[in-house]
């Protein structure tokens, strides 16, 4: 605490932004910790990185995996000190130890599930939520991420995503060695996977909408169409056709999936020779959608 109230002094960190990141990065370790305690270790399955070390240690020798993963954290956080803001580390050393403690009060409890499919599939969601949370929060619960930071402050040119990519895969194969079932690698594999998924729904959205593109001689009948029958509005984008050479305006609307055959149908009716293209969008945010 002595040295939190330190660097707040000495960097003028915004308090009320550091304490918010600080609170999402507790809540994110415990919503962690639910998915790892109640759904992967009860199954010994492993979501990557020093749990899944943890998680044989668990059952080697019957040592709390909290601990486990404390123990292993600490020389990673020596290791990084002098490498990663004073922030960021602080708040690092905050999400590990509550992640720590959280998993092993919750391993105290009774499992959700003895059923493997349903622990990956779960646990994965679960555990993406959390990570995504302490991901926002620009804060971290040790691990892969840390020792992928560490890993490119000596070589810049390494790729983060690489080097968890195989920091896991060897951690799910000594799982994989140690439990002589090839079945807990192909279930943590599913968990790690969904994680991800998790992660980039958490980061990009879930409100998926079509980009519509409409190259027509017509366009100011068909944009005006879509304006009062759709309530959608248009934007005109100036192009080259390359084949004719001829300057053309391309219509260019956003809509959700329901009015997409509705914007189709004016087009062709107005046009029927207008070229239309359809492209998933993974967000729109805005007048007429998600603010």
């Amino acid at each position: 605490m002595v040295i939190f109230l330190k660097v707040i002094l000495k960097k003028k960190i915004e308090i009320p932004k550091t304490l918010k990141e600080i609170i999402e990065t507790i809540i994110g370790s415990l919503i962690m910790a639910i998915g790892t305690s109640l759904l992967l270790l009860p199954n010994q399955l492993s979501s990557g990185g020093l749990a899944g070390v943890a998680t044989i240690f668990y059952y080697l020798i019957d040592l709390p995996m909290g601990t486990t993963m404390l123990a292993f954290n600490i020389p990673l956080f020596i290791l990084a000190v002098y490498k990663i803001g004073k922030e960021f580390f602080i708040k690092s050393i905050i999400g590990t130890i509550s992640f720590s403690i959280f998993v092993d009060i919750l391993d105290t409890l009774t499992p959700l599930t003895h059923d493997r499919f349903l622990a990956c599939i779960y646990g994965g969601v679960i555990i993406g939520l959390g990570t995504a949370i302490i991901l926002k929060a620009n804060s971290s619960t040790g691990g892969s991420d840390l020792i992928s930071f560490i890993a490119k402050s000596y070589n810049p040119m390494l790729r983060t995503s690489n080097i968890i990519v195989i920091i896991d895969v060897i951690i799910v194969a000594l799982n994989v060695l140690f439990f002589k079932e090839i079945e807990i690698g192909l279930y943590s594999a599913i968990a790690i996977y969904i994680m991800g998924k998790m992660i980039d729904i958490v980061f990009e959205g879930v409100y998926f909408t079509k980009l519509i593109f409409i190259v027509s001689e017509k366009n100011e009948k068909i944009a005006k169409e879509i304006g009062e029958n759709i309530k959608r509005g248009t934007t005109g984008l100036y192009g080259k056709g390359m084949y004719t050479q001829k300057e053309k305006l391309v219509l260019m609307c956003a809509a959700s999936r329901g009015d997409v055959a509705r914007v189709k149908n004016i087009a062709r009716e107005i046009d029927p020779k207008s070229f239309i293209i359809i492209t998933n969008s993974r967000e729109v945010v805005g007048l007429g959608f998600e603010r």
